[in-house]
């Protein structure tokens, strides 16, 4: 059973994702919260597997709740899927810096709820492909700041690591990593989880951002 959490300052939004959570059998909602205070207590306190968290709420916005759920030992293991719409695509590099695992727009339909959360349960990220566009776009507002490979922890990683990195910013699935290499699979996932291990990185939504960071990948780019 996926224990979920909703942090949330609309009434409504909070009792529709309830609704919609109480209509899968292997996920369980946990607790809500309305404010971004409220939200890292409830982390705390209800310790969900997954907490759905909205950018724009009193007291404590939801990326600064985000930072500190995820920088937290005690709350770290929960996964955060920041709620958005596209008025708000300003945050989205924000909170992907502050430990986000992905995004989900708000106006998504409950079979897209329920993947997401068992896709962020499961160790992935997730990065609904409009918001993913204009995070691309936003980098490429951006100046580039590195060059490739100026990021220290790069030097750790292998060339071809290094290769399955710039592929996991690019947004491919591991699968279609394993046909772009012509590799299994099993071969695509284990290149994966070693860059995060060495990377000590969350989970794939931190590695897009190293790698744009780094200068590895850069948008429009091959």
């Amino acid at each position: 059973m996926i224990r979920v959490a909703v942090a949330d300052d609309q009434p409504l939004v909070r009792a529709g994702l309830r609704a919609m959570l109480d209509l899968a059998e292997d996920l369980a909602h946990v607790g809500e919260a309305a404010d971004g205070r409220a939200a890292v207590d409830l982390a705390r306190g209800a310790r969900p597997d997954v907490m759905l968290m909205d950018v724009r709420m009193p007291v404590l916005d939801g990326i600064e709740a985000t930072r500190r759920i995820t920088s937290d030992p005690a709350t770290a293991a929960v996964k955060v899927v920041v709620l958005t719409t596209f008025d708000v695509d300003e945050y989205v590099y924000a909170a992907l810096r502050a430990g986000a695992s992905g995004f989900l727009l708000k106006d998504a339909p409950p079979e897209r709820v329920f993947d997401a959360v068992r896709v962020v349960a499961a160790g992935e990220a997730l990065l609904d492909p409009g918001v993913t566009r204009r995070l691309i776009a936003e980098f490429a507002r951006r100046p580039a700041a590195r060059q490739p490979g100026q990021l220290p922890e790069l030097r750790q990683l292998t060339s071809r690591e290094r290769e399955v990195l710039a592929l996991v910013g690019r947004g491919l699935s591991n699968t279609e990593i394993a046909g772009q290499l012509v590799v299994s699979p099993a071969t695509a996932k284990t290149h994966v989880a070693r860059i995060l291990a060495k990377l000590q990185a969350r989970d794939r939504a931190q590695l897009v951002v190293t790698a744009y960071e780094s200068g590895l990948i850069r948008p429009g780019g091959p």
